[in-house]
Order: structure tokens, then C-alpha cells, then sequence
């Protein structure tokens, strides 16, 4: 923005230096480089006051003076355009469907604990009427041998189980939707509140800038360029 700033000017003053020491369209001259320095000037001026305060002047500073309210509108933007319950709502719905894709149940059933499994089932045997007629072959312990079959026939099982339609179809329905969408919109708005907290003014005075930095050295260009032709048209129809 600076380096079109600095052109715009430049041309503008060698027109207003060309209608002082040339010759000729002396006129034409003076008046196209003060229109558009006078255009150029204000442009940069007022982009200058939306970032700067400047003393004296009513509304300069505009960014940082109301950067609570720039806030809370990209707060809105973020929540309001991009995580809609509605929208988390069908997400969440399209990937009930597609759950077996990423369902990896073969995992889970690994890291269960079979040891306490077979010993819970071995409690209820030794509780159960079964239980005296094993004392007199040994008790507790004539039962070890089978840990590693009963383990084998228990994965067995419980893998069939789960890998049926009916299992997956049964998991995606116990899925409540409506609840898991306002939970991830209440944790997002936390995580954007904790981020937004964390900026100050200068910094989004800084974010501002760099957006729109390209652009708002354009609008100088255009009012040196349009200042200028205003000037020749002044110049033109003798009003100067």
C-alpha cells in the first residue's frame, strides 16, 4: 500500500512541478496534479484513520476503538456460517451411515481383559450348585485348563458379533445426533471464545491489514487517478 502511496504521489506532484516550470498546458498540469494529490492524499488519509487514531479527528482509529464488537462479529461469522446445528446435525447423520467405516471394533475386543473375564465366569460356577462337586476334584484350579479355550471361543464369538449388520446398524441408532451436535458446537464456541480472548487489538488491527493491504493501496491509485481526471475536466471547461 505504501509503495502505490508513494507513486500516486509522486506523479501527481512532477504534474503539479510541470505546471509550474513548464511552458505549456501549464494550466491543464497544475490542475490534474492538485485534484490528484488532493485525491490521493484523502484516500490514504481516511485508510490511515480506519487503523490509527488521529488527533483532533472525529472516528479515526475505527478497528481499535471497536475491537470488542470486531469480535464478537467474527465470533458470529465462524458459528453462525460454519457450525449450524443444522449442519452439524446432517454431518453427524451421513457418518451414522458409514459407520462400519471407521468403527474398528477388532481393537477394542483386543484390549479387553479376558483374564478377569474367565475369572468372573469361574466365581459363578464355584457359587453355583456345580460348585461343591468341583471342590472334590480340586476346586478353582481343576478349572485352568480351560482359560485358553474359553479365551479363543469368547473372541470368536464376540467377533462374529460385531461384525454383523445388525450390531452396526444397532450402534449408528444408539448415536443421539441432536445431543452430539450441540455438544460440538458448545466445545467449538469454547475453543473460538479461548482463541478470540487471546487477541488484542493490535493484533487484529494486524489480521485486517494483511487482508485487505493489496486492495486498500488501490484505493489510493484510484483517487490520485480519478482526482486527476476531475482536475483536467476543471481545467478543461475554465472553472480553475
Amino acid at each position: 500500500m505504501l509503495d502505490k502511496a508513494l507513486i500516486t504521489n509522486a506523479i501527481a506532484v512532477l504534474f503539479i512541478l510541470g505546471g509550474i516550470f513548464l511552458n505549456i498546458y501549464q494550466d491543464h498540469l497544475l490542475s490534474i496534479g492538485l485534484f490528484a494529490l488532493s485525491g490521493a492524499l484523502t484516500n490514504w488519509l481516511a485508510i490511515h484513520m480506519l487503523f490509527e487514531k488521529v488527533p483532533l479527528l472525529y472516528g479515526s482509529g475505527v478497528i481499535p476503538n471497536r475491537f470488542e464488537e470486531f469480535k464478537s462479529s467474527i465470533k458470529h461469522l465462524i458459528m453462525d456460517q460454519f457450525f449450524q446445528e443444522e449442519n452439524l446435525k446432517r454431518f453427524i447423520s451421513e457418518e451414522e451411515k458409514s459407520v462400519h467405516k471407521w468403527l474398528k471394533p477388532g481393537r477394542l475386543i483386543d484390549e479387553l481383559n479376558y483374564e478377569t473375564l474367565f475369572q468372573r465366569l469361574v466365581d459363578a460356577i464355584m457359587e453355583s450348585s456345580f460348585g461343591d462337586m468341583l471342590d472334590m476334584l480340586g476346586g478353582r484350579n481343576a478349572l485352568d485348563n480351560l482359560k485358553i479355550p474359553f479365551i479363543g471361543k469368547i473372541k470368536e464369538a464376540l467377533n462374529e458379533m460385531v461384525h454383523k449388520d445388525k450390531f452396526q446398524k444397532a450402534l449408528a441408532s444408539s448415536i443421539d445426533s441432536e445431543q452430539l451436535s450441540v455438544d460440538i458446537k458448545a466445545k467449538i464456541e469454547t475453543i473460538v471464545d479461548q482463541r478470540l480472548n487471546e487477541l488484542t487489538p493490535q493484533l487484529v488491527k494486524e489480521i485486517i491489514q494483511t487482508l485487505i493491504k493489496e486492495h486498500l493501496g488501490w484505493l489510493v491509485v484510484w483517487g490520485g487517478v480519478f482526482g486527476g481526471l476531475i482536475g483536467l475536466a476543471v481545467s478543461l471547461t475554465g472553472f480553475s
